[in-house]
């Protein structure tokens, strides 16, 4: 197949996305497939040859604050898939995270031009990015997930009235974090009152809107959904028991389990929240859904993740390989996955 790869942006996942786009485009090539690159922050202009020599990206410890991203904006990112590339290849493989790329605006620009794309569409794109309208989605469901409330950043900067808020709602500790971001990039968990403004300052530098959720004790776990395959779920175990944006993407600093070490009912129990979350937002073809299980073995979902990592040692990759799908190959069932729906 001819693949495009969309990856980089202009979010705060920025690097992130780097990392998952080069290994994806060096397992592709790996397959056989003939693949490019656009980097979606800076237009067409930054389309590469094929190549099957992907250079390392180093993802730094911290995400990269606002003000250090590339001033991209909708419109260039609409002319970066708006090229001949995308109408003559036969799939556009997203490796965006987080931002335009993740939010349903550059999967509704490929559904107006036509283009076969990997992972879903619009609506549950969108959906997914929105912690609060996905939470709802998941209640209705019967998914259950933390209790939480929004606030608008004007709301945020009175934190003693948000203190007031959350110990009538759930109590300390909670967790803070922008409605709209992945990766935990704004995030905190905050033990004590005294530590609530400077969460809400932090998340509301990546965000219009901030979430503001009970804190759940006990541990994390994620399922990953490839339609068509059974995926084992998998135990995170982060060294600082805090699976942060640090702990993710620093080497050596979380331990995961696969299969998770849990009861089979509970492992059951969770593929079967994770398939109707997923199903609830309307998603496609893969995901990862997050969860939390308490010391009283209740599952809670936080999230699903409509484009998650695709590195080779990334979790869906992870999980993938368990079930005997090698990191080539689950690239290549993605691909044509996307390649199915143009051609039905």
């Amino acid at each position: 197949m001819k693949i495009v790869v969309l990856m980089g942006g202009a979010s705060a996942e920025r690097e992130v996305s780097l990392a998952t786009g080069e290994a994806v485009v060096s397992a592709l090539v790996k397959a056989g497939h003939e693949v490019r690159r656009i980097d979606t922050a800076f237009g067409a202009k930054q389309l590469a040859e094929r190549t099957s020599d992907a250079p390392r990206v180093q993802v730094g410890p911290e995400p990269p604050r606002v003000s250090d991203l590339p001033q991209a904006h909708g419109a260039l990112a609409i002319d970066s898939v708006k090229t001949p590339s995308i109408a003559e290849t036969d799939v556009v493989f997203l490796a965006l995270h987080g931002g335009f790329g993740e939010n349903g605006g550059v999967q509704s620009v490929l559904d107006m031009l036509g283009a076969a794309y990997t992972g879903s569409g619009p609506l549950a794109s969108a959906a997914a990015m929105d912690k609060d309208l996905s939470k709802r989605l998941f209640l209705q469901a019967g998914v259950p997930t933390p209790p939480w409330f929004l606030l608008s950043r004007e709301e945020a900067e009175r934190p003693k009235d948000v203190e007031d808020r959350v110990r009538r709602a759930f109590g300390f500790p909670c967790v803070v974090k922008p409605n709209d971001q992945g990766s935990s990039v704004g995030m905190t968990i905050v033990q004590a009152p005294e530590a609530l403004p400077d969460a809400l300052r932090l998340a509301g530098e990546y965000g219009e809107e901030i979430l503001v959720e009970r804190y759940i004790p006990g541990r994390e776990l994620t399922v990953s959904i490839l339609e068509g395959y059974d995926l084992p779920v998998i135990e995170i175990v982060p060294n600082q028991g805090i699976y942060d944006y640090t702990s993710k993407y620093t080497a050596g600093m979380t331990r995961y389990v696969i299969p998770a070490n849990i009861p089979d009912e509970i492992a059951q129990e969770a593929k079967r929240q994770g398939l109707r979350a997923f199903q609830a937002l309307k998603c496609r073809d893969y995901a990862r859904v997050d969860f939390r299980l308490s010391p009283e073995g209740e599952l809670f979902c936080l999230e699903v993740n409509t484009l998650p990592g695709m590195t080779a040692t990334s979790l869906v990759p992870k999980a993938a390989a368990v079930a005997g799908i090698s990191f080539p190959d689950l690239c290549t069932i993605l691909a044509e996955k996307a390649l199915k729906r143009k051609t039905v």
